[in-house]
């Protein structure tokens, strides 16, 4: 890739500061593109990894509470003040817990509600409220960090899984609604090794390598590098989801 291909561009990820989203806005910044770092609840960690980006852009932290609609709508007008533009919404920000599938009441109704909220709800209020901006470049992108669990059922908890794939049918609908002005794909990744994946037994990390026919679980930076592909490289797709698994369906 020519180095800072997206050079004057302006990106946002929500969740920025978690392990994927830090990794995505690294790949984005050293790319060229000013980075919005997006966070609900610490804006001091979103700081310091926004003043540590690389790149010619001017990074900053972003408040972007996604399960909070006026919030976004705020963002937006920030956006729009101070960069003027947006050419990449990136939603990164999710939750879960986890629950064994078959224990039914171990999944309350609130963490129901929270895991939808945020990675359903959320994702789309933030797509309504920066839509006017990236569609008024003419080229937005809107990437939807998913994963495997939306299609194999199997993952932290059952609300977790229908979360997943509810944005991968998100993903679909908005690159039809929104298209030709804003591609809109999904990036799908298995296990990550980040924080959540390192909150987790050793043991229950080394079967699920095991099991993933290339013989690990994914790192953040290849999460990153399939969003950077997306604004970069597959510029005519659409409504798609591009798979970061390991081959870990297959098995």
């Amino acid at each position: 890739m020519a180095a800072y291909e997206l050079s004057g561009q302006v990106a946002l990820v929500t969740g920025g500061a978690g392990g994927i989203g830090a990794a995505i806005c690294a790949a984005l910044a050293e790319a060229g593109a000013t980075v919005l770092v997006g966070y609900a609840g610490n804006p001091q960690r979103a700081a310091a990894l926004a003043a540590q980006l690389g790149g010619p852009g001017q990074h900053r932290a972003l408040l972007t509470r996604v399960d909070d609609s006026s919030t976004l709508e705020a963002a937006a007008h920030d956006v729009q003040a101070h960069e003027g533009r947006l050419d990449i919404l990136v939603n990164n920000a999710g939750i879960t817990t986890p629950v064994p599938h078959h224990d039914l009441d171990g999944l309350s109704d609130e963490w129901i509600d929270t895991i939808l909220r945020v990675n359903v709800r959320g994702a789309f209020a933030c797509v309504r409220a920066f839509a006017p901006l990236l569609r008024a470049g003419g080229n937005g992108l809107v990437v939807n960090i998913s994963s495997i669990a939306g299609r194999t059922g199997m993952g932290s908890n059952v609300a977790y899984c229908a979360s997943k794939a509810a944005l991968d049918s998100l993903t679909r609908s908005l690159g039809r609604a929104l298209a030709p002005n804003i591609r809109v794909l999904s990036v799908s990744p298995g296990w990550v090794d980040g924080e959540y994946a390192r909150l987790m037994p050793p043991e229950l990390i080394a079967a699920q390598a095991e099991r993933t026919p290339l013989g690990r679980i994914a790192r953040p930076q290849e999460v990153a590098r399939a969003v950077l592909a997306a604004a970069t490289h597959l510029t005519f797709s659409t409504g798609c989801i591009i798979p970061v698994d390991g081959g870990r369906p297959l098995s």
